[in-house]
C-alpha cells in the first residue's frame, strides 16, 4: 500500500487521539511507521483512541498546538519524515459558545506549525487538513472546487477558512522555496466511521439514542451533506501525502476529497438506512430547535482529485452505512476485540480499493 512509503517513516499526526486521528494512527501503524502523536486531551468518553490502546503503541504528548514553543521542541527533537495536521476544535456548535478557542485551535495552532515548518532543514512533508466548511457557502446545487471563494458565515467555517489563508501565505512567502519541505492540504467533508464519539454530530447521536433503544432527534431531515466513510479521505491524505513526498510537482496544492455526487444523502435517508441493522420501531423524531443556524446543502466536487491523483472513493453509500453500522452494532451488542473489528474493516477498505486497481493500493 502506497509504495510501502511509510514503512520504518517517523510519521508526526497532530490530533491523534481524536476520530479520525485515531483511524490514520492505526493505519499508519498498520503501514509499518514509527508514530509520535500530539494532542492537548482526550476528546471525548467513550474514546476510539483509548479502546485501541493507541498510548501504549506511539510516543504519545498531551501538548495543546496552540504552545509553539512545546510543538517546535518535540517536532526537532524527532524530525519526522511526515507530519499530518489533524489538531482542531472540530465541532461547529462549540464554535458558537467558544469562539476564541475555535479560531485559536484551527488558525492560530495552524500558523504555529507553519511558522516551526520554515526552520525544518530535513526531508519532510506535511498533510494539513481542513474542511469542507472552508468555502464561502452559498448553497449551490454544483459541489465546490478548490478555486471557489474561501469564506465562512460561522465561527467555524471561518475560521477553517482563515487558516486555508495562512497555509497559502506561508507557502507562498516561506515555504516553497524550501527544497526540503513540501505540503499539500486535505479538505475533507461530513466523516462518518466506527469509533466516532464527538458531541453533536448526527451519526454519534444516532448511535447513542439507538444504544438505548430510543429515537433519535433530528432538526433538519432534508439537509445533505458529502458524507463518506472514514478511511474515504484518509486514504486520500496518505496517498497525497505519498506523492508530495516524491515529487514536487502537487507542492502547495489543496484537494477536495469526498463522495461521488450520486451517492450524496439527506439526513433522513442516511438515518433511515443507518438504522435498519438495529430493528427499532422508530428510528427518528423531528424537532425544532434554534441552538444555531446550519446550512442546508453543502457538497464537494472533487474532480481534480480524480485527475491529478487519480484517487476515488471505494465504498459505495450501502457499503460506507454497513461499515458504520456494524462497528457500532458489535460495539453496543456483542462483546468483541475493538481493535480486530477496526483492522479488519481496514484490510477490507484495502481489498476493495485493490480490486479497483486505484494507484495507492498496489499489494
Amino acid at each position: 500500500m502506497f509504495n510501502n512509503i511509510f514503512q520504518n517513516k517517523k510519521v508526526l499526526v497532530t490530533g491523534n487521539t481524536g476520530f479520525k486521528g485515531s483511524w490514520l494512527t492505526l493505519w499508519l501503524l498498520k503501514l509499518g511507521a514509527n508514530i509520535t502523536g500530539i494532542s492537548k486531551d482526550i476528546p471525548t468518553n467513550p474514546s476510539l483512541f483509548k479502546a485501541l490502546k493507541l498510548q501504549k503503541k506511539i510516543e504519545h504528548h498531551f501538548i495543546d498546538v496552540k504552545e509553539i514553543k512545546k510543538l517546535r521542541k518535540i517536532i526537532f527533537s524527532t524530525q519526522p519524515d511526515f507530519i499530518f495536521h489533524l489538531a482542531a476544535q472540530p465541532i461547529v456548535s462549540e464554535s458558537y459558545k467558544n469562539p476564541i478557542e475555535t479560531i485559536s485551535s484551527n488558525s492560530i495552532g495552524t500558523t504555529n506549525l507553519l511558522q516551526i515548518m520554515c526552520d525544518i532543514d530535513w526531508k519532510c512533508s506535511a498533510l494539513l487538513v481542513t474542511s469542507d466548511k472552508c468555502y464561502e457557502n452559498i448553497e449551490k446545487s454544483a459541489g465546490y472546487k478548490e478555486t471557489d471563494k474561501l469564506g465562512g458565515k460561522d465561527i467555524y467555517s471561518s475560521s477553517k477558512a482563515a487558516a486555508e489563508i495562512f497555509i497559502s501565505s506561508y507557502f507562498r512567502t516561506f515555504l516553497n522555496s524550501k527544497d526540503n519541505l513540501t505540503l499539500a492540504v486535505g479538505r475533507a467533508g461530513n466523516v462518518i466511521g466506527g469509533g466516532d464519539w464527538a458531541r453533536d454530530r448526527l451519526v454519534v447521536d444516532c448511535m447513542k439514542a439507538w444504544g438505548k433503544n430510543r429515537p433519535v432527534s433530528i432538526r433538519n431531515p432534508l439537509s445533505t451533506r458529502p458524507w463518506q466513510h472514514v478511511l474515504e479521505p484518509l486514504s486520500g491524505y496518505l496517498h497525497l501525502a505519498n506523492l508530495i513526498y516524491q515529487s514536487r510537482e502537487l507542492n502547495g496544492e489543496a484537494f477536495n476529497f469526498g463522495p461521488n455526487q450520486d451517492d450524496i444523502l439527506n439526513v433522513e435517508s442516511l438515518i433511515k438506512k443507518l438504522s435498519k441493522k438495529f430493528e427499532l420501531n422508530k428510528s427518528y423524531k423531528i424537532i425544532e430547535s434554534n441552538d444555531f443556524p446550519e446550512s442546508g446543502l453543502l457538497q464537494l466536487d472533487i474532480g481534480k482529485a480524480k485527475k491529478l491523483l487519480r484517487w476515488q472513493p471505494v465504498l459505495n453509500t450501502s457499503e460506507m452505512i454497513e461499515s458504520v453500522s456494524d462497528w457500532y452494532f458489535n460495539f453496543f451488542k456483542k462483546n468483541v476485540d475493538l481493535m480486530e473489528l477496526t483492522l479488519k474493516q481496514i484490510e477490507i477498505y484495502e481489498f476493495k480499493a485493490s480490486k479497483s486497481k486505484l494507484p495507492w493500493s498496489n499489494l
